[in-house]
């Protein structure tokens, strides 16, 4: 899932009415619906949403389905010029949109500065561009905020983060605020839970899994580069 590198800087967006942040909520006219986990019958009133693109999407749904408290957790495509975007399009890495993973959450039982942790222990912060082997400015490591309150818990976080030296380099993940949001194509929708023992996921994702202590999908495998090309 990689294509070209291309260069950016980091972007940290801030000072922005709550009248416009409203308007960033406007639905894509593609919209189709919620992905519900299994078990949540409808969303409550208070659920609230949260934007986070670390990578393929593929390796971020299933790192959030597990969070109590998550509700839904949709693949889409987030933060482009063009007025629509589908996986062909985003994917040149010209349009400028980001693969996301766009959570509904029940605040009473989950916060945003818990999504937040997950957001960062679940991929490297620190990549620009790119994520793993998938290269593009839409593999970009970005928070979409979508009120004050999650824009200033983003600075913060990464501000902490930054001076705890968390990581081996600088954070180098977008804050910017929410965008139009594009879900995937259906066959991008619970791609580990479909296709638990896809190679990209055995490489990737459930390693990553592995160390958060999180369940693999029922058929997949933690596979490292030997395991997977030699053996059974």
């Amino acid at each position: 899932m990689s294509n070209f590198l291309l260069p950016a800087g980091i972007l940290l967006t801030l000072g922005l009415t709550v009248s416009s942040l409203q308007s960033a909520d406007v639905e894509s006219p593609k919209a189709k619906g919620l992905a519900l986990n299994p078990d949540v019958v409808a969303l409550p009133e208070t659920a609230q949403v949260a934007t986070f693109g670390s990578g393929c999407f593929w390796c971020s749904e299933e790192v959030f389905h597990q969070i109590p408290g998550v509700l839904s957790v949709v693949s889409g495509y987030m933060g482009g010029k063009a007025e629509d975007a589908d996986y062909e399009s985003v994917s040149t890495g010209r349009t400028g949109h980001a693969e996301v993973a766009q959570i509904h959450f029940d605040p009473a039982v989950v916060n945003f500065d818990t999504l937040l942790d997950r957001f960062f222990a679940s991929h490297d912060p620190t990549q620009l561009n790119a994520q793993g082997p998938d290269h593009g400015p839409q593999y970009r490591s970005v928070i979409f905020y979508h009120d004050p309150a999650q824009r200033n818990a983003a600075a913060t976080k990464i501000k902490e983060l930054n001076s705890a030296k968390a990581f081996s380099g600088v954070i180098v993940t977008e804050v910017s605020e929410a965008q139009p949001f594009f879900p995937a194509e259906d066959y991008h929708q619970n791609f580990a839970r479909k296709n638990p023992d896809h190679g990209y996921l055995e490489s990737h994702l459930y390693p990553k899994m592995e160390k958060l202590n999180l369940t693999i999908p029922e058929g997949g495998k933690s596979k490292n580069l030997f395991q997977r090309l030699f053996l059974p």
